[in-house]
């Protein structure tokens, strides 16, 4: 009994070894289109993969939050305004990134944009109060992803989904 449980911690650590030595190469070939890079964990990610080399493709909701961003980083980042509510601003920043990443693709999305207010004790909410928020959170979501989907399957790339605790 004891000698099979040494082996499979021995399996497991040699596993865990193997992937942490794993490195991804040429990082500065690689495009990632985050949203909501106006501030919080999208800003945070923004910066510090443009720092590792990557070309980041930022999504800011305000032009000042695009400048913020823009001023704490080196020129791979570009910035382009994105609400992830309006199809027509979606459109419009699939073009932009089809225009950047040419035909490399998109070797990652990052669906991060979301809100969490109006939020309460749900008989103080109504019904447009919760439909804002899956709009932004659920429903933008998707749109950016079916919309940028052809670009991520090009680079053979990945989505990573952030959600919020609201919805």
């Amino acid at each position: 009994m004891w000698l099979y449980l040494v082996a499979l911690v021995g399996l497991w650590t040699l596993l865990c070894f193997f992937r942490e030595r794993q490195v991804v190469s040429h990082l500065q070939d690689k495009y990632v289109f985050i949203t909501g890079c106006d501030s919080g964990f999208g800003n945070l990610l923004a910066r510090q993969l443009d720092r590792r080399g990557m070309r980041v493709l930022a999504a800011c909701l305000t032009e000042k939050g695009a400048e913020q961003l823009r001023n704490k980083t080196s020129d791979r980042l570009e910035t382009v305004i994105l609400d992830v509510t309006k199809t027509e601003s979606i459109v419009a920043a699939t073009q932009w990134v089809k225009e950047r990443v040419g035909n490399r693709g998109l070797w990652g999305l990052v669906n991060n944009t979301g809100i969490s207010v109006p939020s309460g004790p749900s008989q103080w909410m109504d019904k447009q109060n919760f439909a804002s928020i899956l709009d932004v959170n659920l429903l933008g979501m998707i749109e950016v992803t079916l919309s940028m989907l052809p670009l991520v399957r090009k680079a053979r790339g990945r989505v990573v989904n952030v959600s919020s605790i609201v919805g």
